[in-house]
């Protein structure tokens, strides 16, 4: 049994407006990570700050703690909120995810507490599988102050999936393309449109 959460609750300070709503190619961005994930599990819900604004979806909507809190703080909501301990995370702004990078990160899902991409040296906290037996270092982490996605890491257990594997999956590396800018938004529409 597989939660499927979506984090919405960034503040798009560089976008200038809500990201996961924004149109792309004539739907929501946030439409094209629900697309890829359908299917994948048996819940599936948003995290985000605005509740209201995404009704229109037809998904439940998870209150993140408070504005502009961090994806550290969204991540502490999906896992509290979530009725399975597996927990696949995505970014709302990320419309190019493939699918079979997201079956693989979840076929592994019993071996650590973490399955997260790694690539160019860096981890990728979406999209990633984290447990529910997260949640003691992720509050740990936050009440210390740390608000950064990999903070909790240390006190884990975390299994890296290598670019080889990623390269495998998605071989262009699209799926961790993000929708943070103007100009991302573009870029976006010209790879959707195939230019």
């Amino acid at each position: 049994m597989v939660t499927i959460a979506i984090q919405a609750g960034g503040s798009s300070n560089r976008f200038g407006k809500n990201k996961a709503l924004t149109p792309l190619g004539g739907k929501p961005a946030i439409q094209y990570v629900l697309d890829q994930a359908s299917g994948l599990g048996d819940e599936v819900f948003i995290t985000a700050f605005a509740e209201e604004a995404y009704a229109s979806l037809g998904i439940r909507t998870v209150p993140d703690p408070e504005p502009h809190a961090g994806a550290l703080a969204g991540l502490q909501a999906s896992l509290e909120a979530a009725a399975n301990d597996t927990v696949l995370v995505l970014a709302c702004d990320m419309p190019f995810v493939r699918r079979p990078l997201l079956e693989h990160l979840l076929s592994l899902a019993n071996r650590a507490d973490v399955i997260v991409p790694h690539r160019g040296g860096e981890f990728e906290p979406f999209p990633a599988v984290y447990s529910r037996a997260c949640l003691p270092a992720i509050r740990s982490a936050l009440a210390s102050g740390n608000r950064r996605m990999i903070s909790f890491f240390p006190n884990v257990r975390v299994l890296k999936v290598d670019e080889e594997v990623l390269g495998r999956l998605d071989p262009d590396g699209r799926t961790f393309f993000n929708i943070n800018t103007p100009a991302d938004l573009v870029e976006a529409e010209r790879l959707l449109h195939g230019l």
